[in-house]
């Protein structure tokens, strides 16, 4: 299955979808792709009991309406494909190859784990993941859990946990008690997010809420039954049915890295003004270019979609001066929850060698340090050759050794070979 666009965009979270509505109004066919079976992202998630949200019901409203538009879930991209194209993989239709005049990257982010001892416990997620998994339709009614790791994410996660009958015994954030209290005292700014702050923490009532604090270790027979947390100098224990621990998102940059977009030291794809990346033809938005929130991932894929399709995103037009004025304003935003949770010491302290640093292949941290670089450790240990593809050991290693991930290469997900060997006819897939 061949097809061509004017503009594809990857990703159909609210940089994605905003950047596909845009386009469609310039009169450009747009191709939005996700590896999910509905759009939304994870911060729109739907799922069994949690219909759209009012903004992601607004966009895939808009889009139905524009013939020019299409919309492929549970695609995946495998590779990508000179000159301009990709090749994919659909649950319905399997192998497609589809070529672009454009492409805007909206591939978002994933939250970073970093190991603990037990942490491959039946029962330890991540707390995007316990979100992902309650949506989905997991039951988690009368469970105790325990969220942990750093930002606004773990409030999502408690919301999200609260609301599905679960009991949140504590949130643990590594950020200190002044960072998190001067970050309080900065949303008096934001009105609308202290509103949603408090209307998803509740106050905090019948919650601990400890910062400065870090997950230690999760102990059980067969799955999580006890957590155990430094508070310092201190360690306190809680039994408990889940943990739920995430240390903030990284930037997916997997497919940018593929088509050679520069990324700087924070890994994040470098833009212009109009969202361009350094590669030609290739644009990105929403927090594969920073982690924001969707106020500005949402503003960020306008102005890519526009760019992409020719409009106005640049210049003195009334509308480029507004969605240029609200993408500084939530940048902003999004430099005072980098500072407020900045990972401390605490957590930047990698656990014992025993501890696995590679959950998919078995493979310790002390395997793992013996090696100078993650190249030699990948191929000494298999390390990052699991079905993660080194993307949650990458980061921890990353964060702990101080390496830098190898480079990608394709396929970047598991494939059918029929897949890889239709397009394999046809030409190679880009290096």
């Amino acid at each position: 299955m061949k097809q061509h666009f004017n503009i594809v965009v990857v990703g159909a979270g609210p940089a994605g979808l905003n950047a596909a509505q845009a386009a469609a109004r310039e009169g450009a066919s747009v191709a939005v792709l996700d590896d999910n079976p509905r759009a939304g992202g994870q911060i729109w998630r739907q799922g069994p009991g949690h219909p759209p949200q009012v903004p992601l019901q607004g966009l895939l409203g808009a889009l139905k309406t524009q013939t020019n538009v299409t919309l492929l879930p549970s695609a995946r991209v495998i590779a990508p494909l000179r000159p301009r194209g990709l090749l994919l993989e659909s649950a319905e239709h399997g192998g497609v190859s589809i070529s672009y005049d454009r492409l805007i990257l909206a591939t978002g982010a994933r939250e970073r784990l970093l190991p603990f001892a037990g942490w491959t416990l039946p029962g330890v997620t991540g707390a995007g993941a316990l979100q992902a998994l309650i949506k989905g339709g997991m039951p988690v009614r009368g469970e105790r859990i325990v969220i942990a790791g750093s930002g606004p994410l773990l409030i999502a996660a408690l919301a999200t946990a609260r609301a599905a009958g679960a009991r949140v015994l504590a949130v643990v954030e590594q950020a200190s008690a002044l960072q998190v209290a001067r970050f309080g005292v900065s949303l008096f700014s934001e009105p609308a997010k202290l509103r949603q702050a408090v209307a998803m923490t509740r106050g905090f009532a019948g919650v601990r809420y400890w910062t400065g604090s870090i997950v230690r270790q999760a102990h059980g027979d067969g799955r999580v039954e006890r957590v155990t947390i430094r508070r310092g100098q201190q360690e306190s224990a809680l039994d408990c049915d889940r943990i739920a621990c995430g240390y903030g998102l990284v930037p997916n940059i997997t497919l940018a890295q593929a088509l050679g977009c520069a990324i700087n030291e924070a890994g994040e794809i470098v833009v212009d003004g109009e969202q361009r990346t350094s590669v030609d033809g290739v644009l990105a938005a929403g927090e594969c270019t920073g982690v924001g929130g969707a106020e500005l991932a949402s503003v960020e894929g306008e102005i890519a979609g526009l760019a992409a399709s020719g409009g106005s995103a640049s210049g003195v037009s009334a509308n480029a001066t507004t969605l240029q004025a609200q993408r500084a304003r939530w940048r902003c935003f999004a430099r005072r929850v980098e500072m407020a949770f900045a990972l401390q010491a605490a957590a930047r302290t990698p656990p014992d060698d025993a501890t696995l640093l590679c959950r998919c292949e078995d493979v310790s941290l002390g395997e793992v340090r013996a090696y100078p670089d993650w190249r030699e450790a990948k191929l000494h240990t298999r390390c990052g050759m699991g079905a993660c593809q080194g993307r949650i050991c990458g980061a921890a290693a990353s964060l702990y050794l101080g390496w830098q991930a190898a480079a990608p290469r394709p396929p970047f997900s598991p494939a059918q070979i029929g897949t890889l060997m239709a397009i394999g006819e046809e030409q190679s897939p880009a290096e």
